[in-house]
């Protein structure tokens, strides 16, 4: 890896899950996704957030990707339809850490894809970038994602919470890092379920 660049373009596949970049044609499914409040409640995102902001949307994530400065996927199950999306930003080369974050479209939870596509991000930052300090950044009344970070071996870190500020008020950041190796365990542990259930695959 370059020593100021992360990867452009890239695709992720793991377990019935496909992480690609970001297309003009998403945008009608992106303002979708992004508009509603259970979103807008946990992150920074405008609200209501409309063809516009999907506009701005799409064009920040395409500088930051051709820049290097951030990887910015579509979560998607096939390579087409975009159903949440996963990140990796405030990378520190010299720290060997980043910070990350994710978000499934109300009519996909429940489904494993907040969890699938952060290990997969997750695994791809450790063995292919080198980075060995993960961080995600949750609000505590989002239970939905601390049960994601959970899932994936990420545990608090006791550090202080962060404040962010958003359309519907502050929320209170808590710091989660990956414990190292939990990663791959948890794929090599969805593998093992899914060659029980399906038979393993060659």
């Amino acid at each position: 890896m370059a020593a100021s660049r992360l990867p452009y373009p890239l695709t992720l596949t793991g377990d019935g899950i496909i992480l690609r970049e970001w297309r003009s044609e998403d945008l009608d499914d992106l303002v979708i996704m992004l508009d509603e409040p259970d979103i807008a409640r946990w992150t920074p995102m405008p609200s209501p957030f409309d063809v516009e902001a999907g506009i701005a949307y799409l064009k920040r994530a395409y500088q930051g990707r051709i820049g290097g400065q951030r990887i910015q996927l579509a979560i998607t199950t096939d390579g087409g339809r975009p159903l949440g999306e996963v990140l990796l930003f405030g990378v520190d080369l010299g720290l060997k850490e980043a910070e990350l974050g994710y978000l499934v479209g109300r009519g996909h939870r429940r489904r494993g894809l907040a969890s699938g596509a952060l290990s997969l991000l997750s695994s791809y930052a450790q063995n292919s970038l080198n980075l060995s300090r993960l961080l995600l950044r949750i609000d505590p009344g989002n239970t939905a994602s601390t049960a994601v970070a959970r899932r994936c071996g990420y545990r608090l870190t006791g550090e202080p919470p962060i404040l962010q500020e958003g359309p519907y008020g502050p929320t209170s950041l808590d710091t989660w890092e990956l414990v190292e190796g939990r990663t791959g365990a948890r794929l090599e542990r969805l593998r093992n379920v899914a060659a029980r259930r399906y038979g393993r695959r060659t």
